[in-house]
């Protein structure tokens, strides 16, 4: 698949999701993901669709003090943590299956969690995180480039497919703003 969407690192990426594989979601392991005002309005208008499914320390927390930390990240909210996993985290991702169940894997999902690991620089440019690139911070074994030969442009077709629909909607509100 040729992708219309810049990434600038694309070409050299390397990465495989292996969770179920080896991994057992490190990525949701005090992972905090900034949530977006339509996010929140989605997961609040479904809240009790994933409460079932959580672990009960989780559910416990959202149903006392909600899903949203006080902590904050590019001046959006941030999801909570439970014993050290978010708490939408369940042997996977609840958001993430339940919106499978429905048709739409990332239906739920903050964008940051269903982009992963495609994210935008200070130049608002999309790049593939990876150890050594872009003063990455993370050290997750799946951000090295050595822990896979698979070329990102393989992995993350999907997470690309995505990507353009986020920036292609927001290129559309920019222009109904402008005029």
């Amino acid at each position: 698949m040729r992708s219309s969407l810049p990434v600038v690192n694309l070409s050299e990426a390397k990465f495989e999701c292996i969770f179920g594989r080896g991994c057992d979601g490190i990525c949701c392991q005090n992972g905090r993901p900034p949530v977006y005002p339509e996010e929140i309005e989605r997961l609040d208008a479904n809240l009790e669709k994933f409460l079932p499914h959580l672990r009960p320390a989780a559910r416990q927390l959202i149903e006392k003090r909600g899903y949203l930390s006080l902590r904050r990240k590019k001046e959006l909210p941030m999801l909570r943590v439970q014993d050290g996993w978010c708490v939408f985290f369940n042997k996977g991702c609840v958001l993430h299956k339940v919106g499978a169940a429905e048709g739409d894997t990332y239906r739920y999902k903050p964008a940051a969690c269903a982009l992963f690991p495609l994210a935008r620089n200070d130049k608002d440019e999309w790049y593939v995180r990876q150890q050594g690139y872009e003063d990455e911070l993370w050290d997750l074994f799946c951000l090295h480039p050595q822990a896979t030969p698979k070329p990102a442009a393989e992995s993350l077709q999907e997470e690309i497919r995505l990507a353009e629909r986020y920036t292609a909607e927001q290129a559309g509100e920019a222009e109904r703003a402008a005029g």
